[in-house]
């Protein structure tokens, strides 16, 4: 027996200990074995305990509207309450940001944002995304996960043994991409327990699918704001990370309705009731995005992008796309002392060459530009970099343009760095949040007269068949409740 082979026999029975001593478990949800490392759900509870408040900082903090986040939590509640795990401590979340995504933290933490209840057109549908949910948490997808990352990691060790420091590094590349998001069939699995869990509290079982259809619906409409093919559905965030289709979903409806079977409630009033005044969109506190100018009421400052570029505000940053694969990014720094320059050196010297480095002012604030180069997905960049200091604030503009279009989108982009400057207290109270308002439809009311009224500079009918659910061609009736977004 030669020496590899020896070694491989030994790390492969190093493997099966290590299996043996973790143990696998039989999933009281699924009815199926899976391999959890041993861990506990009170591991998952500590587990779910530590990673909240990381959570709760990075999606904007928690909505601060007692009636929407009351009512979710009974909803949530409910569908907990009708899971295999029913006695934990649950916890479910409203988070304050307008994007359309839910997810759960190990031991029962669940959150679902206000974006998402904006879209929802009653209160099955958000059961619906509560339950999926919750059938993560019961069904342990992210302690099945650990373990199957820490067989990644030990297929990794023999690989290495075999084929060298490569191989190692290619299983664990392979290994983490498996395990980076729930699987196809984990996702289905939470589907059918999250319409189990619908079944048995009364709800309308086929507002799963039915929601997704919405969520579809809305990624489409957002690819054809930004300029992308509306069916490529599947490449948005939430579609990335939730890998589900519709015909799967419908499945996993019909077979939790024969397990279960199905209720009729879908509470459609009661739930448009709920979120009436809501906010829709961005937050003020966290600076809202008005065509192509961003303005922050709190902060006192704003920007405007070029003609052609989008902005997408996130948590921490925002983004500008634009044309060729242009991009810019503006962020923040606070408590900085120093010079920009000095600011300059110390954030981006250690990483690039730094060329071009000089002095600028931009509306009274003092001001450094420098310019590297770099790489994009798109392929080689030019960048430009900008830092702005506002007493012991940095404000940073990253702008990224591919080699060929840098000379035509320099001058645009230098429009967009001097358009930042301080507003008034006047200017600032001037900004109102879009809300969500929730409107009878009157005898001669139209779509084409109601899609006139919402806050979104286009799209605006787009905007309104999307958030009530209507298919193109459909009319309103009166007498309908419908969702209309007002800057009022």
């Amino acid at each position: 027996m030669n020496q590899r082979l020896s070694i491989f026999l030994l790390a492969a029975s190093v493997s099966a200990s290590a299996v043996a001593l973790s143990g696998c478990e039989t999933n009281t949800a699924t009815g199926r074995q899976i391999f959890t490392m041993g861990s506990s759900i009170e591991d998952d509870q500590k587990i779910g305990a530590q990673e909240h408040p990381k959570i709760i900082q990075q999606f904007g903090g928690v909505y601060d509207d007692p009636n929407v986040t009351s009512y979710v939590a009974i909803i949530g509640a409910r569908m907990a309450a009708a899971s295999e795990l029913p006695h934990i401590p649950w916890r479910f979340t409203v988070l304050n940001t307008d994007e359309l995504n839910a997810f759960a933290l190990p031991g029962g933490y669940v959150y679902i944002t206000r974006g998402l209840l904006a879209l929802a057109g009653n209160e099955a549908e958000v059961a619906g995304v509560l339950g999926h949910e919750v059938g993560h948490v019961t069904a342990r997808h992210t302690a099945e996960r650990q373990g199957d990352a820490t067989l990644a990691g030990l297929g990794a060790a023999v690989a290495g043994l075999l084929l060298g420091d490569a191989g190692g590094q290619l299983a664990n590349t392979v290994g983490s991409g498996y395990v980076q998001h729930y699987s196809q069939s984990q996702e289905f699995e939470a589907d059918t327990l999250g319409a189990r869990y619908l079944g048995r509290t009364g709800y309308q079982v086929h507002a799963m699918a039915d929601f997704l259809s919405k969520m579809r619906d809305y990624s489409a409409l957002q690819n054809k704001i930004a300029g992308r093919p509306a069916n490529a559905v599947d490449q948005s965030d939430f579609f990335a990370s939730h890998p589900r289709t519709l015909d799967r979903v419908q499945k996993a409806s019909a077979e939790a309705a024969q397990q279960s079977g199905s209720g009729t409630a879908l509470n459609r009033d009661a739930y448009l009731q709920t979120i009436q005044g809501m906010t829709f969109g961005d937050d003020p506190a966290q600076g809202v995005v008005r065509g192509r100018t961003f303005i922050h009421p709190k902060l006192l400052f704003r920007f405007e992008a070029p003609e052609g570029f989008r902005l997408i505000n996130q948590t921490d940053a925002v983004l500008a796309t634009g044309p060729n694969g242009a991009m810019a990014k503006f962020d923040m720094e606070t408590r900085q002392s120093g010079t920009p320059t000095d600011f300059l050196r110390r954030t981006y010297g250690q990483k690039a060459s730094l060329q071009n480095l000089e002095t600028i002012d931009v509306n009274g604030m003092a001001g450094a530009t420098a310019t590297a180069r770099g790489q994009t997905s798109a392929g080689a960049a030019d960048i430009r970099l900008i830092a702005i200091k506002q007493d012991d604030r940095i404000y940073q503009f990253t702008f990224a343009t591919p080699t060929s279009v840098t000379a035509r989108l320099a001058e645009p982009l230098q429009r967009m760095t001097y358009s930042l400057r301080a507003i008034t207290a006047a200017e600032a109270a001037a900004v109102k949040p879009w809300r969500v308002q929730v409107q009878r439809v009157a005898a001669g009311d139209t779509v084409a007269a109601l899609s006139a009224r919402m806050a979104m500079p286009e799209h605006k009918e787009d905007w309104f068949r999307t958030l009530n659910g209507m298919a193109a061609g459909d009319q309103v009736q009166a007498g309908q409740m419908v969702k209309v977004v007002t800057d009022h």
